[in-house]
């Protein structure tokens, strides 16, 4: 009789937790429904009706749906008593759920926290993004050792200690999230990266400019619009060009060279001086130069029947000067800075005149224009110093000889 009575019983067991189970589902949907369609679109239409943003970013991370998802979780410990031998169980599901509901509210408010304070510049200069996934993970942790003690019935005490004894595996584990936490503070604190900086990688095959710093990585947008993402410990094992100083200063810089020559070069003579003279960046030079040269080689008595003798010009120094006041004239460079025409060691290529300057432009577009403008004009006056410029022969060049 009592074999026979089992299947009975089971199956009305069975049928009451189907039909509690059923009630909990439906108070939880009909709480769901009032939560979603009430609670939370009175709260919505509140933050958005005011003028505070950083609310508006907790909408958008969705933290207060997610809080309403604890509801259900309560509901099912609050009526576990109705499940009779079986209700410490379905508590410990229901705190199991609750725990990683909560978990997910403080990641989203985590994430709410990183966005608010992105929309403040100072964001550019000291990034949280690597604090926050610090926290994340402490977060994630936390609640995974509360999950198996509850599992297990011990203390979360008991577990830490536990893996106190397991530091050096749990060391090979995180070992890339300790050295990422480690370079990023380094990165933040000492000021050597920030959000928006140009950098320059090589190695990585980088050159563009910082989009996101996190624990593990850098993104870099390169100039042709691919990314780059290096691992942050990167920046401090490895060497990179940050161009930040550069935009800071205000002017970037040109170093560039062009070869004169050797053989144009010569002493000026009467008619060139002369025609010097009416060039406006040079009038007043030729005529404190000419003066002092006669000044000179008069105290001296320089026979100046020879050009050799004495102090002279030269085209290719009067050239010099030429170029020097055309650049410190041009409104587009940065003033206060260095500029300056040097003329480096003679080669088999010539004479090389090197441009020093810094341009006051920053841009990229802007600053190439303004240099090719720069190397256009100086190029093409040349031939009115009787100089020449250097190159290697072309098919033109070859033609020529041809013909002749």
């Amino acid at each position: 009789m009592l074999l026979a009575r089992l299947p009975d019983e089971l199956t009305a067991r069975m049928v009451y937790y189907m039909v509690v189970t059923g009630a909990l589902l439906i108070i939880c949907a009909v709480l769901n429904f009032i939560i979603n369609r009430l609670v939370l679109k009175l709260i919505s239409k509140i933050i958005r009706s005011n003028k505070l943003k950083w609310d508006d970013v907790l909408l958008e991370t969705n933290v207060f749906q997610r809080i309403a998802l604890i509801v259900p979780g309560v509901i099912f410990y609050s009526f576990a008593l109705f499940y009779n031998g079986f209700s410490g169980t379905v508590q410990k599901i229901a705190v199991i759920y609750v725990l990683i509901i909560i978990s997910l509210v403080l990641k989203s408010i985590l994430d709410a926290i990183d966005k608010i304070y992105r929309q403040n510049p100072v964001s550019k200069e000291r990034p949280i993004k690597g604090f926050l996934q610090i926290l994340e993970i402490c977060v994630y942790l936390v609640t995974g050792i509360a999950i198996v003690s509850i599992l297990f019935d011990k203390n979360p005490i008991y577990l830490i200690s536990g893996l106190g004894a397991a530091t050096a595996v749990v060391s090979f584990i995180f070992k890339d999230l300790i050295v990422g936490f480690v370079s990023g503070i380094q990165l933040t604190w000492n000021d050597m990266l920030r959000i928006g900086d140009w950098v320059e990688m090589p190695k990585y095959g980088a050159d563009g400019e910082v989009l996101e710093i996190t624990l593990y990585s850098v993104k870099i947008q390169n100039w042709d619009k691919t990314i780059s993402t290096i691992p942050t410990y990167a920046f401090i094992t490895d060497s990179f060009k940050n161009w930040r100083g550069m935009r800071d200063y205000g002017g970037r810089r040109v170093k560039r060279s062009f070869y004169i020559d050797m053989t144009s070069i010569k002493i000026c003579s009467k008619e060139m001086i002369e025609r010097f003279k009416k060039i406006d960046y040079l009038k007043d030079y030729i005529e404190d130069r000419v003066k002092e040269i006669e000044i000179y080689n008069k105290e001296n008595r320089v026979n100046t029947d020879l050009p050799i003798n004495g102090r002279q010009l030269t085209n290719l120094g009067v050239f010099r000067v030429y170029v020097t006041n055309y650049l410190k004239n041009r409104v587009d460079l940065l003033k206060g800075s260095t500029t300056m025409v040097r003329q480096l060691a003679p080669g088999e290529n010539g004479i090389p005149i090197e441009l020093y300057l810094f341009i006051a432009d920053t841009r990229w577009v802007n600053y190439e224009s303004i240099q090719a403008d720069i190397f256009d004009h100086i190029l093409a006056v040349v031939d009115f110093f009787d100089l020449r410029l250097f190159q290697n022969p072309t098919g033109y060049d070859i033609r020529q000889l041809k013909k002749n």
